[in-house]
């Protein structure tokens, strides 16, 4: 397969008469999924008594929506492939309203894990909205597009908390829900009328022994970094799961390079451009998490403790919120930087912004100030990465595999996110203070989790380096379609 695939003028969609509105209502159904993963955070502490369970039950609220969001993603972006991403689009957004709707209406610690697994299956909603844009946009709009549609990951959760927190503070936490589910049904209604579907696609059979195998091998290993802590790291349980996921995953690996219409396509996933690109996502995925488990601990911690500012959660989501516009801005330009110098520098100067951002807040935490400077510098090293893994992906794959590529990029980025949440659990629980006889994070172990995250970036420009540059066919000739090897990769 080569790194700049051709397909016939007849291939995809016809030339779009606004591109500006799919754009738009792409990246808006973004955003709602985004605001779907920081929805209950305001609620978390209180979800043991408003659905009358204990703590350790009602964490599978949370739980619940990463492994429904880890199984569903890979396996929503290849049936997207073969049967229409603008079809599977519209089915996760469905998927989000439903789960919206049985949350809102929840009372209990059932219907509301019923409802957080359902939201979790429409995280496929990003990687399907590249995959489509690479097949309807004109070749001088992809990059920008992408960039802004990957982008809507970071913007819609640092934009929802601050809502979610004041919303859950002024009125009853169902509200919280039923706003999920209206703004799904906006992007839903604007899905049908604007969004085209695309004509490239692969048809065949799904292969279900393969995506049974790597459900069944991501949620033994997800359940076992993110339950590890509260399980003991040396239990039976988890270490059972630990070695289940191992042996399946290789099970499931040996099936795909059988397969002759894998799941996923390994031997894609090897050429150096993807596999690169993926294991750099790992690492920006380890090193964004720190951010979000820090930066809301030293806000939210009693000032008595020295380095706590001892803030509410709505002055949290506050603080956080530039990081998104942030985002946005920068993901334009990524979106330069990446036509005039390629996706892989675009990465690397993010990896490098990111890992400033974590220096500097190593020195400076001790004021409001200087948490939303450090939020912004590693929001803005966050946009352009953001908008460069999309471009090196679908630079390297054939358009008839774009939605499944992006969809195991995003899941890689995800899973660096569940063992950064695992090591810094582990970090903070050990590196403690007392505080009126109960143990609280030290400031010494936040600066640890904070350096982490810097290696963390650091090490994804170091593998981002790695990334074979050489520039993809960018002709095209009347009538042909676009597409994303069209930028230099």
């Amino acid at each position: 397969m080569s790194d700049a695939p051709t397909r016939p003028a007849d291939a995809g969609t016809s030339a779009l008469p606004k591109p500006n509105a799919v754009v738009a209502v792409l990246a808006l159904a973004g955003i709602v999924v985004s605001l779907m993963q920081t929805l209950v955070i305001p609620i978390v502490p209180e979800l043991p008594t408003l659905l009358h369970a204990s703590a350790s039950n009602t964490a599978w609220a949370v739980t619940a929506t990463l492994l429904a969001a880890a199984v569903a993603t890979p396996v929503v972006g290849r049936l997207g492939d073969m049967i229409g991403k603008r079809s599977m689009l519209l089915v996760s957004i469905v998927l989000l309203v439903s789960g919206s709707v049985v949350c809102a209406l929840a009372d209990s610690l059932i219907p509301m894990i019923i409802g957080r697994t359902l939201q979790g299956l429409a995280a496929a909603v990003v990687p399907l909205g590249i995959s489509i844009m690479r097949d309807a946009l004109p070749a001088d709009r992809l990059a920008g597009s992408t960039a802004l549609m990957s982008a809507s990951l970071g913007v819609g959760g640092a934009l929802g908390l601050p809502a979610a927190a004041f919303i859950a503070d002024k009125w009853d936490w169902h509200i919280l829900f039923w706003t999920s589910a209206a703004l799904g049904a906006v992007a839903l209604v604007l899905v049908l009328l604007i969004v085209p579907e695309s004509n490239v696609r692969t048809g065949g059979r799904f292969d279900l022994a393969g995506a049974l195998g790597l459900s069944a091998g991501l949620v033994s290993l997800l359940l076992a970094v993110s339950k590890g802590g509260d399980w003991g790291w040396t239990s039976g349980t988890t270490l059972g799961l630990g070695a289940a996921a191992v042996v399946i995953l290789l099970g499931w690996g040996i099936w795909e390079l059988k397969a002759r219409q894998p799941l996923v396509d390994l031997r894609t996933t090897v050429k150096p451009q993807v596999l690169f690109t993926n294991l750099a996502s790992v690492a920006l995925g380890f090193s964004m998490f720190a951010m979000s488990l820090v930066l809301p601990q030293l806000l939210q911690l009693p000032t008595q403790t020295g380095y706590g500012l001892g803030k509410s959660m709505l002055t949290v989501g506050l603080v956080l919120a530039p990081q998104g516009l942030v985002m946005m801005i920068m993901s334009a330009a990524s979106a330069k930087v990446t036509k005039a110098k390629g996706p892989k520098v675009t990465l690397m100067i993010g990896a490098l912004i990111v890992a400033a951002g974590y220096g500097l807040n190593i020195v400076l935490m001790s004021q409001v100030w200087h948490l939303i400077l450090v939020s912004c510098i590693i929001g803005a090293g966050v946009g352009f990465t953001y908008g460069a893994l999309p471009a090196l992906i679908m630079g390297a794959v054939d358009p008839s595999q774009t939605g499944a590529a992006n969809s195991l990029n995003t899941l890689m980025r995800s899973l660096g996110t569940s063992f950064a949440s695992a090591l810094a659990g582990v970090i903070l629980a050990q590196m403690t203070t007392d505080f009126g006889g109960h143990a609280l994070p030290s400031e010494n172990g936040f600066k640890v989790v904070m350096a982490i995250g810097a290696g963390a970036a650091l090490l994804a420009f170091a593998v981002a380096t790695l990334i074979p540059k050489h520039r993809a066919a960018t002709a095209r000739t009347a009538g042909e379609q676009p597409e994303a090897a069209a930028i230099k990769a």
